[in-house]
């Protein structure tokens, strides 16, 4: 059965970045091992646009009655949700600026986020539309252990997943990477083998 991946760059860094060469091999990985399997590739280092007041009042207008400046000013925004919502696997490599994520894969979420599209308010709280999906985050920095106290990004990005609905999460600490390239590259794929040998559901 075919499947889809998307795989999100968010590093400033068009060459030697770390994030961008270990997501390579996670999404190399995941075409070695379903040879159908389809990439979307979205780069957030081109640009993301932020939300505007002109976007959120498009966005809290129902879609029947939104006009034509508002349906076109969500038209990114409903190309990078097409996007994931098509996903099997999202993979996101971010790198950690100032203790959190890059202000374009931060612009990236508030574009994907948006309530009765990617998730819903009930009752019973938010409920998550984004289902049977895998995400795995590729995540490094120069300074700041992956998972400690100082990483605020790592812990952010799983809720944001959670939030949408994807609660498959596989966090790779690409910072390995920089001390020895082959221990990293042999374990991250080794971890992918581990959490994605079971995974047979698409959307």
């Amino acid at each position: 059965m075919s499947r889809k991946a998307i795989h999100i760059n968010s590093s400033g860094r068009t060459t030697d970045s770390i994030t961008r060469k270990i997501s390579a091999d996670v999404i190399n990985h995941l075409q070695q091992q379903h040879p159908e399997l389809s990439i979307i590739e979205r780069d957030l280092g081109q640009g993301v646009p932020f939300i505007s007041n002109t976007w959120i009042g498009a966005n809290f207008t129902a879609a029947a009655e939104r006009n034509s400046e508002q349906h076109q000013v969500l038209q990114h925004s409903d190309l990078l949700i097409e996007e994931v919502q098509q996903a099997d696997y999202v993979v996101i490599a971010s790198p950690i600026y100032n203790f959190s994520v890059p202000a374009v894969l931060k612009a990236w979420i508030d574009q994907v986020a948006r309530a009765q599209v990617t998730f819903k308010y009930t009752e019973q709280g938010p409920v998550g539309l984004l289902k049977n999906k895998k995400a795995i985050l590729v995540m490094a920095s120069g300074g700041v252990p992956i998972e400690s106290e100082m990483d605020f990004a790592t812990p952010y990005l799983r809720q944001v997943m959670r939030f949408l609905g994807i609660n498959d999460i596989t966090v790779i600490d690409a910072n390995q990477a920089q001390s020895n390239v082959h221990w990293s590259v042999a374990d991250s794929l080794q971890a992918i083998e581990k959490h994605t040998e079971n995974h047979t559901t698409t959307v």
